[in-house]
């Protein structure tokens, strides 16, 4: 049988064997040359690589598309597969809304006609001031913040500080361009707070560690893991409802409950008016002082010479811990 090829066969039929036979270790050889070259001439590497994603960059684009297109029309036919199961959903729930709706109209109306009735005196309006926390002013020691809104901004002192979840502390301090605010954790923080369930009350008392003690409970106080725990409104100094914690351990010594915060995610707050004069103000604290009779933080009559008739009536502060409930 005749052999076909000419001169061009016989000259690179050799070649092409070598290549076969040598491939793998030019490759090898290939690898650490470029290895030592790209330790020797990092800059020459690093232009060689952008050149190189610059002439793969367009025939990447272009491939990749039919499997965009692909995955388009996929997540399409599944949006129109579903369309109809989401649809019977949504008029559902617009059903069970419109129904809603009605019941809150009503209960709307029926309570105000009983407040109408009862000669309901509205509340103040509550007025909300939103700041944000710039220090964080405590330690080991000490719990507390320093927020971005101050006197100019309408904060006083002793107003409630709540986050999203609820009460963070209560304004300990207010200068005019910043404030100070006392965490319910910190140690000289008291609270009237009451059990949602069982409707017990007690006082939520910091310790400086993250879980603060509820005290002051009767002995036949009904607490579990779980409850939550709201103000009371007793003092004055908060409004009754705003949630503060949930009951995290409960034993023979000591009743802890877990803040509905964390203090090092707080960023922005909201400095509560409830209209309320619960905490003593500076001036009060101030004509204490100057009549002798300082009464920081418990109950107590300041001391008058008889000229005074509003000194005559007992001055009423937070409440300080005793040994048993009233």
């Amino acid at each position: 049988m005749a052999q076909h090829g000419g001169p061009q066969q016989r000259i690179f039929s050799p070649l092409r064997t070598a290549l076969h036979r040598f491939a793998f270790i030019l490759l090898i050889v290939s690898a650490f040359g470029l290895m030592l070259l790209g330790k020797a001439d990092t800059v020459l590497i690093e232009r060689i690589r952008a050149a190189s994603a610059d002439l793969v960059s367009p025939i990447m684009n272009v491939v990749s598309r039919p499997a965009a297109s692909i995955n388009e029309l996929t997540e399409q036919a599944t949006n129109i597969f579903n369309l109809y199961e989401q649809n019977e959903r949504l008029r559902r729930e617009n059903r069970e809304l419109l129904a809603w709706q009605q019941v809150a109209r009503n209960l709307a109306h029926e309570n105000a006609r009983l407040r109408d009735l009862a000669d309901y005196t509205s509340p103040p309006p509550l007025r909300l001031v939103t700041t944000r926390v710039i220090a964080d002013m405590g330690g080991a020691y000490a719990h507390s913040l320093m927020v971005s809104a101050g006197s100019r901004d309408g904060v006083i002192k002793g107003q409630a500080v709540m986050s999203d979840e609820g009460l963070v502390g209560r304004v300990a301090e207010a200068g005019y361009q910043a404030s100070r605010v006392l965490l319910i954790t910190d140690i000289n923080s008291r609270v009237p707070v009451i059990v949602e369930n069982s409707r017990d009350r007690a006082f939520l008392s910091g310790d400086n560690t993250d879980r603060p003690l509820l005290t002051f409970l009767t002995a036949d106080a009904a607490v579990a893991p779980g409850d939550r725990i709201l103000t009371s409104g007793h003092g004055g100094a908060f409004p009754p409802g705003i949630p503060v914690g949930v009951v995290s351990s409960v034993s023979e010594n000591a009743v802890r409950v877990a803040p509905l915060f964390r203090r090092h995610q707080l960023e922005y707050l909201r400095v509560a008016d409830y209209g309320l004069q619960g905490i003593l103000s500076d001036q009060v604290m101030r004509r204490d002082q100057q009549n002798d009779g300082v009464i920081p933080n418990g109950v107590g009559i300041v001391p008058n010479d008889g000229n005074d008739a509003a000194a005559n009536m007992p001055t009423v502060g937070p409440a300080q811990p005793t040994d048993r409930l009233p």
